[in-house]
């Protein structure tokens, strides 16, 4: 069997090229990753992700998307072919009014979307959102967190990632250790965060720390002035090692936010080699650019020792769906959606 690649990828369009199937075939990543350009219809989704899966040759193969509702969801508008989602914020506001409601809401829109998403042969989702908005920060974040206190971030985001994986759905916590003080868009440059440390252990980690079980979680594109200053934490050692993994205890399956990212500079092999270097066991590229796609794969290699246990790991995590009260779930979410 040729040995699992230690990059997710993404792909063109809504099927593979020949190029692209022989590509998958010969490196061999460890998942795919869909956006909006990828998903036009649950028929057309389930055909893609098979055809992923045929060329790996691995039946178990992940895909993932990025599916939190609000105006990050990939299986969505301009397709009628799928349900509306909330933003994270609105389960906080329900939260507010009622905790009770806002716990089963969240677990139970969860639930819901594990649904869409494994009748499309997807199988992670890129949520929950641990971020904790502070003022000032970009907006990046915004509604997409569950609220701006921890109590009920920590509650909701556990609460929905339970309703995913009882759908048979992954959840893959983000942006480790905290993108909430962000004051730029790591989309197109590289944030810098002074806040101190014992500011960043009171607020940003718990969350994370909170949720260390999660089977994977995904890295924030931000440099911590307090623990690295040179290096974002996607790329620094001591972010990964002595926070990610130390303070926080997260043992799980890491992966990096997408490498195609502005806030990372330099060649898509130093970014693979840094981050890999740094104690992230994969890395993620997204644009479906062939050329970019096969230097992150040379780079990236293949995975070994503690990574492919965590990743092993993380693939046994994946439970079968489980019954649950459709007609409640999709009570709550017309409730979270008439705000």
């Amino acid at each position: 069997m040729t040995p699992i690649g230690a990059f997710i990828s993404g792909c063109a369009g809504p099927a593979l090229s020949d190029d692209e199937r022989r590509f998958f075939a010969r490196s061999n990543p460890f998942g795919l990753i869909l956006f909006r350009r990828n998903c036009e219809s649950p028929e057309q989704l389930l055909a893609l992700t098979q055809s992923f899966r045929d060329a790996v040759g691995r039946k178990n193969a992940p895909v993932f998307v990025d599916q939190e509702g609000g105006r990050v969801q990939r299986l969505g508008p301009p397709s009628n072919r799928w349900r509306h989602y909330p933003p994270a914020r609105s389960y906080g506001e329900a939260y507010r009014r009622d905790r009770v409601q806002g716990l089963r809401s969240a677990r139970n829109v969860g639930r819901l979307m594990a649904e869409d998403l494994i009748a499309a042969g997807i199988t992670a989702n890129c949520a929950p959102v641990l971020d904790v908005p502070q003022p000032g920060a970009h907006e990046i974040i915004g509604s997409r967190a569950y609220a701006t206190a921890i109590e009920p971030i920590m509650a909701l985001a556990r609460a929905h990632a339970a309703g995913l994986a009882a759908g048979g759905v992954l959840p893959v916590i983000k942006h480790v250790p905290g993108h909430g003080r962000a004051k730029a868009d790591s989309h197109l440059e590289l944030p810098i965060v002074e806040a101190g440390l014992a500011e960043l252990e009171a607020v940003d980690f718990p969350p994370f720390a909170a949720m260390a079980d999660a089977p994977m979680a995904m890295t924030a594109h931000v440099v911590y002035t307090a623990i690295d200053p040179l290096a974002p934490a996607t790329l620094s050692k001591p972010v990964i090692q002595s926070v990610v993994r130390g303070q926080i205890g997260f043992n799980g399956l890491l992966m990096t936010d997408d490498l195609s990212m502005k806030a990372l500079s330099g060649s898509f092999t130093d970014k693979t080699m840094r981050a890999l270097a740094a104690g992230c066991d994969l890395v993620l590229h997204c644009n479906g650019e062939m050329a970019e796609m096969q230097e992150v794969a040379a780079a990236a290699g293949v995975l070994r020792g503690k990574a492919l246990a965590r990743a092993r790991a993380a693939l046994r995590a994946r439970q079968r769906p489980q019954p649950f009260d459709r007609k409640q779930a999709l009570e709550d979410l017309d409730t979270l959606l008439a705000g």
